[in-house]
């Protein structure tokens, strides 16, 4: 049994969930290159007979879904009696990488894989893939209209290990009739913590009873934002520079700066100015939908939605700096695609690898843009007269452009590489409820989460090598 395969069965035997087994990115000290199989030239393809077949897994769905079918068939009609890629819906990113861990293990693994941003520690270390940077090299193909920062994400060593595919970024969401009603210009967005929570203060409503009707901020307890504001501070979320200069040993989220987010969103909730909604996102966003919540934290995947679903003026800003000094920026979300290589032809590979040349050029990016409300990860797609059109439609999302366009690619905003990163997500998660509570201080919280999740870590690090 390979190293690659024994790591994976020590996981499985382990009963490691797949939250144990995903991660952000790779670390700084790997090559990226993944898979022993090189990148195969475009001889691969000459030399096949018949028709090459890729299927493709994914977890796209409704719109989504529709647009990514739409590229597939372009793709196909254009490769006709030469390449078929069969798009196949696979559940949710979880679930997916579920299957693909098993696939793994049955040696049935798809040629082509959709996995999400904290997968990509996983993917690297089941040594499964060809590096998309193997194969822009064997054909001096140039990734420098890659943007920087999404590029940066999904590099190892400075190579890139998968084709960045569908990008998102957080916002800031205003209800822009609620700043109006106040008195308010959400022309004028808070740009820090402070800010955000004088106003939220100010955008607060109670009726003739005492009871609030609407809160001034609310967002879910999710750990993906305290991730964005450490990285808005330059802050690292864990050690080695974020795992980029060596494998992440522990995190480090229990700084002063961590605790300080904790402690302000706490406080905001238990003054009575922030909605406490749970973890669970669907509440947080229906409370925004509703009008019941003036500014709200999430992706840029949901502003179509909101634009469609409010019955009000819906505004967007960058998201918020914990301080005014802040030089950091955001972390982009979303999901890359992977080219398996052990178990595949030449021609599986090669012809996998066509397909991510297509859907990232700058026709296809912006017509996935446009579709979708994903950030296009292709520079030149905003360039397009069809997707300068839907900004224009849309100017909200002019708002992700701008802060992306802004930030500096930093081991910071690169976010952390680390193997457990979904377990972590959750500790940071329990330390924001158990502050709210008032059970323990932010520091002491972050601290216990910390400590808990040390254990993982290691447990994850030894059985991949």
């Amino acid at each position: 049994m390979k190293k690659s395969a024994r790591a994976l069965a020590a996981l499985l035997v382990a009963g490691l969930s797949l939250t144990a087994v995903t991660a952000c990115s790779s670390s700084g000290s790997d090559s990226g290159s993944g898979a022993a199989d090189g990148a195969p030239g475009a001889q691969a393809l000459d030399q096949a007979s018949g028709v090459t077949t890729v299927e493709f897994w994914h977890s796209m769905t409704g719109k989504n879904a529709d647009v990514l079918n739409g590229l597939v068939s372009q793709f196909n009609a254009a490769h006709q009696g030469k390449i078929e890629v069969k798009a196949q819906f696979q559940g949710k990113y979880d679930e997916l990488v579920t299957k693909y861990k098993a696939a793994v293990q049955q040696k049935g693994t798809p040629a082509l894989v959709q996995v999400y941003d904290i997968g990509t520690r996983f993917m690297i270390d089941s040594q499964q893939t060809v590096p998309a940077q193997a194969f822009a090299d064997k054909d001096g193909y140039s990734l420098d209209d890659l943007d920087a920062n999404i590029r940066n994400y999904y590099s190892a060593g400075g190579k890139l290990v998968s084709m960045p595919f569908n990008s998102s970024m957080p916002l800031l969401y205003l209800n822009d009739d609620a700043f109006k009603e106040a008195g308010l210009d959400p022309a004028q967005a808070p740009k820090d913590l402070a800010g955000l929570g004088e106003l939220a203060k100010k955008l607060t409503k109670k009726d003739a009873d005492g009871k609030t009707v609407r809160y001034g901020f609310g967002a879910a307890i999710y750990g993906w934002f305290v991730e964005q504001l450490l990285a808005e501070s330059g802050t690292m979320y864990c050690d080695n520079d974020n795992g980029r200069t060596s494998k992440a040993g522990k995190v480090v989220f229990d700084s002063d700066k961590g605790a300080e987010i904790v402690q302000w969103w706490a406080d905001l909730v238990k003054g009575g100015y922030a909605a406490n909604t749970g973890r669970n996102t669907d509440d947080a966003q229906a409370a925004f939908k509703a009008g019941t919540v003036a500014m709200h934290l999430e992706s840029t995947g949901v502003l179509r939605g909101y634009k469609e679903a409010a019955k009000f003026e819906v505004g967007t800003a960058a998201f918020p700096k914990t301080s005014a000094a802040d030089q950091g920026g955001p972390v982009i979300g979303g999901a890359s695609l992977w080219i398996s290589g052990p178990g595949h032809s030449d021609a599986e590979k090669r012809a996998a690898w066509e397909f991510e040349k297509f859907v990232t050029s700058p026709e296809q990016q912006a017509a996935w843009h446009t579709g979708t409300g994903y950030f296009p990860v292709n520079k030149k797609s905003l360039d397009d007269p069809k997707d300068k059109e839907w900004v224009a439609k849309y100017p909200q999302f002019q708002t992700a452009i701008d802060q992306l366009k802004a930030t500096k690619p930093t081991p910071a905003t690169a976010g952390c590489l680390l193997g457990v990163m979904p377990q972590a997500r959750k500790g940071v998660e329990t330390a924001i409820e158990q502050t709210i509570a008032g059970t323990k201080p932010a520091k002491q919280a972050l601290a216990d989460a910390a400590k808990e999740i040390q254990p993982a870590i290691e447990s994850y690090n030894s059985s991949v090598g």
